[in-house]
């Protein structure tokens, strides 16, 4: 059962909203995202895309279903807060584990219920991301939006290399193909998706060194979502270079994407609001189809920023005109902004994981020619 205790939402801007804890009892803050998604709460909350920020979910009813083990994107809740409207005190889940309120409060996470989030969504749209505190045992508004001005903006900071793993995984058949995946925050599902392709994965820390990695002959390299600003990642461009001169394919999903595009000198800058949830409408050019997609990310390139010499611009966001997909053409990469392993999501832009592993056959069948 959720507690009664009183809990406040203060932003940057002096805006305040009350409501009642959940989770554990405490003082968080971090950038204050929403997502509009209307399932998969707990794949939300486990993103490592979201580390350090705080979450406010759109949909209004949560905590429905419980939370279960299977739905986890990462061993543990990333998010710094949560935010809801409607928290369900009970839910109806034969598989689930346990409740939402149980399973925040063992991760330490502090949440609040019960405000009109609709209401904030629309003051943030409007007025731009800002940062935001949620407490439930400090009382002082005017102490929480203090702390909200002074709380680190996430443009500059380096947070990949922090929630990446420590050790490599590997993943997959013990025969075939084999592929490189650096981990800045790289989400289970789509270590899912390039598994049933019967890719042999190794999943890197991120700071792993090239030579390293180059030790191992994968037949191509996979840079993951993750979060913060890629800016600041000088050992992702090197490795991103370093794998660019191998003559493997390449394939970049997020934060991946945007530190391809930094390495051949496009620039990525951070968005006035992010992109998050599993409604986002992308133009494939290429095809002329719309892809319903699945997007978690705070920084972007606008068309204008790309190079027709250096990259072809394949997808397209149809709510802003960011893009949303790049074709390399100094290398055989490819890359997107949003997340076609969705989880939560639609399952439009699964083809892309195809796309890779046809890439991967196909030079791998050429070297085995050439050698012969």
């Amino acid at each position: 059962m959720a507690p009664s205790q009183t809990a406040i939402l203060a932003l940057s801007d002096g805006t305040v909203a009350t409501g009642t804890a959940i989770g554990a009892i405490g003082t968080t803050g971090g950038e204050l995202c929403f997502n509009t998604s209307m399932t998969g709460y707990q794949e939300i909350f486990t993103d490592p895309s979201y580390h350090g920020q705080l979450m406010m979910m759109t949909y209004p009813h949560i905590g429905n279903y419980g939370v279960s083990e299977r739905d986890n994107e990462a061993s543990r809740p990333m998010v710094a807060g949560v935010i809801v409207r409607s928290y369900s005190t009970e839910y109806s889940n034969t598989m689930a584990d346990g409740s939402l309120h149980d399973w925040l409060k063992n991760h330490g996470i502090v949440g609040i219920s019960g405000l009109d989030t609709r209401r904030l969504v629309r003051h943030i749209r409007e007025k731009g991301v800002m940062n935001a505190v949620i407490s439930s045992e400090e009382p002082d508004t005017d102490k929480l939006i203090q702390k909200a001005k002074k709380w680190p903006s996430m443009a500059g900071l380096e947070l990949a290399s922090t929630i990446s793993r420590g050790q490599p995984t590997h993943h997959g058949p013990d025969e075939g193909l084999r592929i490189a995946a650096f981990d800045y925050g790289m989400k289970q599902n789509i270590i899912n998706k390039l598994v049933e392709q019967g890719l042999r994965v190794t999943v890197y820390p991120a700071r792993t060194p090239f030579s390293e990695v180059e030790k191992t002959e994968p037949d191509g390299y996979f840079f993951s979502n993750g979060p913060g600003d890629p800016n600041p990642m000088e050992y992702a461009l090197e490795s991103v270079s370093k794998a660019i001169e191998t003559g493997k394919p390449i394939f970049g999903i997020c934060l991946g994407h945007q530190v391809m595009a930094l390495q051949q000198g496009i620039a990525v800058d951070k968005m006035f609001v992010g992109h998050r949830g599993a409604n986002h409408p992308v133009k494939n050019l290429k095809t002329g189809r719309v892809e319903i997609t699945t997007q978690n990310h705070g920084f972007s390139i606008t068309q204008d920023a790309v190079d027709e010499s250096i990259a072809e611009v394949t997808h397209i966001n149809l709510n802003d005109q960011t893009v949303e997909g790049l074709d390399f053409k100094k290398f055989n990469g490819f890359s997107v902004q949003y997340h076609p392993e969705a989880s939560p999501g639609p399952h439009d832009s699964a083809y892309l994981f195809e796309e890779f592993c046809r890439r991967v056959e196909r030079i791998a069948k050429s070297e085995t020619a050439t050698a012969s």
